[in-house]
């Protein structure tokens, strides 16, 4: 099958929603409020300086989508491309929809002035994922990720 890569439209709202509802329950074991995930992906798609989604599209409709947002880096006076909200389709997975997805997000940072790199967080435990990233060239780094989060509150039931 032929695989499309493209901009994210206000149309692919409910399988954006789809989506992120099963990663978060994938990776973090998170149940998602559904209306404020959709108001979050309407905001981005309504708004291109909070960053923008890419679909992989096939003949049977969607099976992936990457997000990114931006950071300003003082250090380097650019912008990182933080990936985010990567999904794959579980039918689709392992055969190269988020490479696809990943080497468009590349193709786009590396002609846009201003770009300085790209970025993204794995949960620890993740190793097929980490060597995917290692694989397409990314490279850990020293950091660790530490967040206090105002609205997901991980003890509710």
């Amino acid at each position: 099958m032929s695989l499309l890569i493209r901009p994210a439209e206000p149309r692919d709202l409910d399988v954006m929603v789809r989506f992120n509802t099963a990663l978060a329950q994938e990776t973090e074991g998170v149940d998602l409020d559904p209306e404020r995930l959709r108001r979050g992906i309407r905001a981005l798609l309504e708004d291109p300086q909070k960053g923008f989604y890419l679909l992989a599209e096939e003949e049977d409709g969607v099976v992936g989508q990457i997000m990114v947002t931006f950071e300003w880096s003082d250090w380097r006076d650019g912008v990182f491309y933080w990936i985010q909200s990567v999904y794959v389709r579980p039918d689709r997975r392992r055969q190269g929809v988020f490479r696809a997805l990943y080497r468009s997000v590349e193709h786009t940072a590396r002609e846009r002035p201003g770009v300085c790199g790209l970025r993204l967080y794995v949960v620890r435990g993740n190793a097929q994922a980490q060597q995917t990233y290692r694989t397409l060239g990314m490279n850990p780094t020293p950091f660790e990720m530490l967040e206090v989060d105002f609205v997901i509150d991980r003890h509710e039931t």
